[in-house]
């Protein structure tokens, strides 16, 4: 199966309440992921970020696609 989404990170079902419309699935993540990002410059250099920098990353996305191979 191709999807378009480039970060995957794995992750067991942890768990599933259904609704009439619309299911809540909880994950519980498997193994240290990588991520990335794109930013303005001068976002980046507002923040000073510099290798080996903690960061906490806000994930602002519409979709989280469970896929099951």
């Amino acid at each position: 199966m191709k999807y378009g989404a480039r970060n995957a990170i794995n992750a067991k079902v942890k768990s599933v309440k259904k609704g009439d419309v619309m299911s809540l699935v909880k994950y519980e993540i498997l193994v240290p992921a990588e991520m990335a990002s794109v930013l303005t410059t001068e976002s980046c250099e507002e923040l000073n970020l510099q290798p080996g920098d903690n960061v906490k990353l806000i994930i602002k996305a519409i979709h989280v696609l469970p896929v099951k191979e």
